[in-house]
């Protein structure tokens, strides 16, 4: 073997070394510090999901109560999502439901949408958006109230023909010149109380039935 093939080999084998252990120092920490990342998701979702529901309304944890949904339409959901069901003393008293508006002005609008049993919502909050910087990013709680004007609202208050801006005639406002972004959660929201109505029964079940909810 020739002196440039051993130091070839020699290098190849010490940059092999070196991967090996780098993948391992690697493969170490991610686990050691997986419990503390997967607690800290779990901490800021059940935030999130905190936000739709009135102060002191529950007394469980939501997160760990979560029902599966099956990618339905009326939602959004293009793959499977989940309902986050709010109890006090054992009894549901909200659902949180995990929805996306598909046709906001820079794409999809992901949301948590909160329903009380009574069917009016209790608070919606946007989870994921790309809409447009300084115009059609005020239906982020951080930016602007705007979505507190869900808060209270049902099927019946106010009817199917009135979700809408009030620029086409509805009752819900809007920011001039961005109607686009508001048109499409004012139907995600719609489309989510419908959805709530069909399934109440599964959605607020006792804990003991804990189904599965299918179109």
């Amino acid at each position: 073997m020739t002196p440039v093939l051993r130091e070839t080999l020699a290098t190849a084998l010490t940059l092999l070394v070196i991967a090996v252990i780098g993948a391992s120092l690697l493969a170490g920490t991610f686990e050691l510090t997986r419990p503390t990342i997967e607690h800290s998701e779990l901490a800021e979702k059940l935030a999130l999901v905190a936000q739709t529901l009135p102060p002191g309304s529950f007394d469980n944890n939501p997160i760990q109560d979560a029902l599966p949904l099956a990618a339905d339409p009326r939602l959004g959901l293009k793959h499977p999502g989940q309902a986050y069901i709010a109890r006090k003393e054992g009894q549901a008293v909200a659902v949180v439901l995990e929805a996306v508006a598909p046709d906001g002005y820079a794409g999809e609008i992901r949301l948590l949408i909160g329903i009380r049993i009574d069917g009016s919502l209790s608070g919606v909050r946007v989870t994921g958006h790309l809409e447009t910087p300084g115009l059609g990013d005020y239906i982020d709680i951080a930016r602007s109230p705007w979505i507190n004007q869900f808060t209270g609202k049902s099927l019946s208050q106010p009817a199917d023909a009135a979700w809408k801006v009030r620029k086409d005639g509805g009752a819900f406002d809007y920011l001039a010149g961005a109607t686009v972004t508001p048109r499409a959660i004012i139907k995600a929201v719609n489309r989510a109380l419908h959805y709530f109505a069909a399934h109440q029964a599964e959605l607020l079940a006792p804990l003991k039935e804990n189904p599965h909810v299918q179109p």
